[in-house]
């Protein structure tokens, strides 16, 4: 038996330097795991952040679109599909939402623009007046979008947006 001259306590056995657990059990190998487990979290806590959940909404401000011109956004979905759409205040005041697409011709891909108080399907050319825009859907109106403006925001639920997600599936559509 030897003693431990500084505590003056007898040590029954030799031990190797190491960690041991509360059973006096040299735990080398829980420690290498332990400093593994550290290092791989410190590594993710360093590296790139982990995704973070979507919003639930998008929003702008309704200032953005006072001068009743059409401003065109895009939604990339997790699956890479970029869906296009567009708010506007329209001539009665009111501010709308809708898809770049139609139900007739979206497999072009061509969207509308703008001209005056009309939005212009850019495949078939027909025009339709900006206050009729969220109003009548079906055939070549821009397909609505549900929007709601509240506290000086116009709010579009992701759910929402991602409905529109047929009318750019499509090879022109990434």
């Amino acid at each position: 038996m030897s003693h431990n001259i500084s505590t003056g306590l007898a040590r029954t056995h030799r031990q190797k330097p190491g960690i041991t657990d509360r059973s006096g059990q040299r735990n080398d190998a829980r420690r290498g795991i332990g400093a593994l487990l550290l290092v791989v979290a410190l590594f993710g806590a360093m590296g790139a952040p982990a995704p973070a959940a979507a919003a639930p909404d998008v929003s702008y401000t309704t200032n953005m679109f006072d001068n009743g011109k059409a401003r065109h956004f895009q939604y990339k979905t997790t699956d890479g599909i970029i869906i296009k759409y567009f708010i506007m205040k329209s001539s009665d005041g009111v501010i709308r939402a809708a898809f770049d697409a139609c139900d007739v011709c979206w497999r072009e891909g061509r969207g509308y623009t703008q001209k005056g108080d009309f939005m212009i399907c850019n495949n078939c050319g027909r025009r339709f007046p900006s206050a009729r825009i969220n109003e009548v859907s079906g055939g070549c109106n821009p397909a609505p979008i549900t929007r709601k403006v509240e506290g000086g925001k116009v709010v579009i639920k992701v759910e929402n947006i991602l409905q529109g997600k047929p009318y750019f599936a499509f090879r022109g559509g990434r």
